[in-house]
């Protein structure tokens, strides 16, 4: 039975070859790739070798095909995906801009990949995790009640709660952010934020400030803060230590946040040490974001096992 799962929009990818290509003009694309945050996290854990399961939707199309296929070729159990006549499976269009900052238009609230509901667990033994995605919240407002509908089941059910916040301001609607993610930062055990995202979400101006607030909850254990090429700081309560990166060359850093999020909680699973999780995870990043595609990277337990061996920079 699955250890994690998660629930959030399954998409593919219609990528931008080059940086500064715009978006509004003629070229060339690349795809389609199996994506989505909650994807690109579920495909990482079964690859590195923990039972995994995802809640979503697709179409009955050769997008959503594409996607079945790669989730159940890596052992995702797949069994709450929805296959939905008549829709087309959700897409986003990505480029990169220079400066390695990322423009997206997404084609996602009127496809499957916001109508799932919260499926009926009772039949499952109890995972380890619950795994949330910020941007599977901003989807659209009936499909986040669905996911908060599964968060509590799946809590109810023993599981702890991992929350990303993961925020794409192309999805952010009128409602406010605090109504988003404040049910999920209420449960929430395992945090793994951004710098951006842990200021906006706990209302801090400083790292500081922000995780001693969102310590506040009584839930939370862990903040494993991810600051991109300057590796991550993880912290508890009273104590912190921080992670370089292993040096790579980057072609592609979609997903390699989702990539780190599902390494790190393998590692807790197997009961490994924070900073063994956090070695882990990073590796795991570094080889997703080696490869182009949002989860291309070659990611399992003997790669990985590799890049650990490596010096941090």
């Amino acid at each position: 039975m699955a250890s994690i799962w998660t629930m959030g929009e399954l998409l593919v990818e219609i990528m931008r070859p080059r940086a500064d290509m715009s978006l509004r003009t003629p070229g060339e694309f690349l795809g389609p790739f199996p994506s989505g945050a909650p994807a690109i996290f579920i495909d990482t854990v079964a690859r590195l070798g923990q039972e995994a399961g995802i809640i979503g939707g697709v179409g009955n199309d050769d997008f959503g095909r594409c996607l079945l296929d790669r989730l159940r070729a890596d052992g995702v159990d797949c069994r709450f995906v929805s296959v939905v006549e008549g829709i087309a499976t959700g897409v986003a269009f990505v480029t990169y801009r220079r400066d390695g900052s990322r423009q997206f238009i997404y084609h996602i609230g009127n496809t499957p990949a916001a109508m799932p509901k919260a499926p009926d667990i009772s039949g499952l033994a109890p995972p380890a995790f619950f795994h949330v995605m910020g941007c599977s919240l901003l989807a659209s407002p009936t499909f986040r009640a669905e996911i908060l509908k599964a968060v509590a089941a799946f809590a109810g059910r023993g599981a702890r709660i991992s929350f990303d916040p993961n925020l794409r301001v192309e999805l952010l609607g009128p409602g406010g952010l605090e109504e988003v993610v404040k049910p999920v930062l209420q449960r929430c055990a395992v945090l793994m934020p951004g710098v951006e995202e842990i200021q906006m979400i706990s209302g801090q101006p400083t790292v500081a400030q922000a995780v001693a607030k969102l310590f506040e909850s009584p839930a939370l254990e862990v903040i494993a803060l991810k600051r991109g090429a300057k590796g991550c700081t993880v912290f508890t309560r009273g104590a912190s230590f921080e992670l370089g990166v292993y040096a790579i060359e980057p072609v592609d850093p979609t997903g390699a946040g989702d990539a780190f999020d599902a390494a790190f909680l393998c590692g807790v699973i197997d009961g490994r040490t924070l900073e063994e999780c956090a070695r882990l995870a990073t590796a795991a990043a570094a080889l997703n974001t080696a490869a182009f595609g949002p989860m291309e990277g070659k990611i399992d337990p003997r790669t990985v096992g590799e890049m650990m061996r490596r010096p941090l920079q």
